[in-house]
Formats: structure tokens, sequence, C-alpha cells
């Protein structure tokens, strides 16, 4: 991931002496749609130490734009990929769910794409191992690319070949240069978080061998906006993306998407199947068009959805400060569980602070210890739930909610409730 290219001064603003992109990311048209404006955020992993409590915080306007011409969902480009993947808070390894998802994909390509001991995998933004783990079980020859030398040092201590920078063409050089061709080259969620999405691809084309498979999985914008799913929407997501908009990224750089996979990760992501453009050994699928048509008939390609969003958000604002007020007022002990970036964003937005939640808990050990960007509710070790009992327990991780609730059953004994924010307020005994 490269930072984003410069523009001619007509087409930016400025934050200080960084550049603010006012153009889309992918085809430089001027952005005029607005999609939703969350107010002033923190980086959602910029977790706040007991001794910083007191310290100024960096807080930057989120709001999200729809280009008129791809249809690239995007917000404005304030902080460069470098300074917040460099070091990061976010280990795949701690969700029990994602593991048995990435189980079951190796599981599923590795027959598919006849893979063996002659292949080469690579994965883009591999973090701690999470996923090449499962291939090099299988002694395929894997390499993972991540840019945060902390979380690559996980991986690299379970015995995952791990190179510490940056993807995009460079990197692609060096590794075709040094041997390196990827008959299956993954990208799990980073497609997102990439602020030059020219150079990411114009780097996985280069990286792909002749008859390889890209595959990429990025939650689907037709399941964020219809799914009321506002709180993934960040400062480190730069973009969000529909199969519209990632076919034509794709055709400009020469690749094409021949098969596409419905995932429920993520409150409802795509996995894309991408191929050169002159394989033709991969035929597409009757997915791809099926997806296609169903954004097109739910009006993806125009600018009617995008302009109904930003309501919908503030009612889901409302809707969860109602429910805390009467908590408050009734006594009752709010806590939640897990401190995830989608948490910082909806935290922040709705202005939720000590006065309305007690603490969260997360099981990343980074975290514990720490409090919550911007608003400073205190990240805690899981068993201060069994300690406090609290009357209602936030599940912040929603998408993880049934995973979360089986393992907080015990919180049942004492009559805790389960709160779910996103899409609308649920309340589970």
């Amino acid at each position: 991931m490269a930072s984003a290219l410069p523009f001619s001064d007509d087409k930016t603003g400025k934050l200080g002496s960084k550049q603010v992109q006012h153009s889309c990311r992918f085809c430089d048209t001027p952005l005029q749609q607005l999609v939703v404006d969350l107010g002033m955020q923190p980086l959602c992993e910029s977790y706040v130490e007991h001794d910083n409590l007191d310290a100024m915080e960096a807080f930057y306007p989120i709001k999200a734009y729809v280009c008129d011409s791809c249809h690239l969902v995007q917000v404005l480009d304030f902080v460069p990929a470098e300074d917040i993947y460099s070091h990061y808070a976010y280990f795949s390894s701690y969700s029990d769910s994602w593991l048995v998802h990435v189980r079951d994909y190796v599981e599923q390509v590795v027959p598919r794409f006849s893979l063996d001991r002659n292949s080469q995998v690579v994965e883009i933004a591999s973090n701690d191992g999470y996923l090449l783990q499962y291939l090099a079980e299988k002694q395929i020859p894997v390499l993972g690319v991540e840019p945060a030398a902390n979380v690559a040092q996980v991986a690299i201590d379970k015995g995952i070949p791990t190179t510490v920078r940056f993807f995009g063409r460079e990197t692609a050089k060096t590794l075709v240069s040094e041997g390196k061709r990827a008959d299956l080259l993954i990208g799990n969620n980073v497609f997102g978080h990439v602020p030059d999405i020219n150079d990411f691809v114009a780097g996985m084309k280069i990286l792909l061998a002749e008859t390889g498979v890209l595959t990429i999985e990025i939650p689907h914008v037709y399941h964020t906006l219809g799914g009321n799913q506002f709180d993934q929407i960040y400062q480190e997501h730069y973009s969000y993306y529909s199969l519209i908009a990632a076919k034509n990224i794709f055709e400009a750089h020469s690749l094409r998407i021949f098969d596409v996979d419905e995932i429920s990760t993520h409150g409802g992501s795509l996995r894309y199947y991408v191929c050169h453009t002159n394989d033709s050994s991969k035929p597409v699928e009757e997915s791809v068009a099926r997806v296609e048509a169903m954004e097109r008939e739910a009006g993806y390609d125009t600018m009617d959805v995008y302009q109904a969003f930003d309501e919908r958000v503030k009612e889901t604002k409302r809707n969860l400060l109602e429910f805390l007020i009467e908590a408050k007022r009734q006594n009752k002990q709010v806590a939640a569980y897990g401190a995830p970036g989608k948490g910082t964003t909806l935290l922040n937005y709705c202005g939720i602070r000590e006065d309305f939640i007690d603490y969260t808990v997360d099981r990343n050990t980074f975290k514990i210890g720490k409090y919550m960007p911007g608003v400073h509710v205190p990240i805690h070790a899981p068993e201060k739930l069994e300690e406090t009992r609290p009357d209602f327990i936030i599940l912040l991780p929603w998408n993880l909610k049934d995973e979360l609730m089986n393992q907080l059953d015990y919180a049942r004994e004492w009559g805790a409730k389960f709160v779910v924010p996103i899409p609308e307020l649920k309340i589970y005994d």
C-alpha cells in the first residue's frame, strides 16, 4: 500500500501539511455526492494509554462520498497509510469464527486451483499468519506481505515467511525479481485500506502468475449501506466497494473478475476471483452477472440509494441513545464487549462515553488496559464481566454476535441481556 498520489490544488483541500483528496482515488472525478457525515473522529485503532488520557488526540472529519462516474464509495484521505498500518492493533487470530472461515477457504481453494508443493501462495496484509498457517500445514509454499512490524512478527514466530513492507508496484517488482510469482494471490479485507488503488492493483497485476488466481474479500457496500452498517466507515477504510465499482477498477488494469462468492463475514462480504484478462482458462461464472444485476436492481448504479443513507444513520443514533438514557435512569449497569474499529466509530458518532457505558472488554491483550479512542471508555479483560455482572452487554463487533453470545452464555446466570446496535437496535434475553 502506498500513500495517495498528489493531485492538483483545485482538487484538494489541506489539513495542516496534509493534502486532502477531493477527487475519486480511482478515476479522478471530482467528488460531489455525500453519502454520510459521521462528524469528527479519531483513528479507530489509536487506543489511548492511561498516562495519555489528558493529552490531545487528533480527530478527522469522516465524510463518505460516492463517485458519480465509477460508483466507488470513499472517505476523504487525511492520514497516509504509513501512519496507520506500520504499527497496528488488530490481530486476526483472536476471532475463532474468522479462523474457521479461512480454514474453510483453504479447504476450498487448494483442490479447486490444484495447489501443491510446486505452487506459490502470497497473501497481502497477511496479519499474524492467521490464514497462511493452514496452507503451510499442507506443505504449500507461502509468503506473507504485512506492513505492521509488530503484527508480522507474530506470524514470523509461527514459522510463516513474512516480509514487512507496504504493497504496490515497487514491492511487486521486488518480489518478482526475487523469483516470486503468485499462483494464488490473497487479499482479505485489505482492498478498502488502500489509498492509492491504482498502484495497489497494478502491483497485483505484476505479481500474479500468468494463469494465477487472485482472491479478494471485502465488505459489500450493498450490505454496508443496505444493512445500515455505518460503523464500518472510518479513516482507515478508504474505500467501500460494489461489484460494479470493483469491475471498473480491475478491468482498467487488464484483470477480470471470473467468479464471486457472497459470504457472511463483516455483515456481508464478497469474495472476488480475479485473473488476467487474457487468461482464457477461466470462463466467467454466472455469479458475476447475478450479483451485478442485484446491485443494479437495488440502485447502486444511481445516486438514489446513496442519498437515502444519511438519515437512516441519524435514526440509529437516536434509538441507541434513547435506550442508554432509559437504562441509566433505571440505574442499570451497561458494559460492552469488544474494542473493534467499528466500535470507535459508533461510540464517537453517538457521543457515548463512561456516562453511558462503564467499560468494554476484549480478548486482545494489546488493547487491555487502554482506552477507546476519543471517548476514553476503559478496556478490560473479559473476566471483568463476571466481576461486575452488568445488566446489559453491548456487542460492539455485532458481526460476531452469534459467536459472542455463545462465549458469553454464562452472563445469562445473572440475567444479563445482550444489545446489538447494528443494523438496528435489538435486545436479546
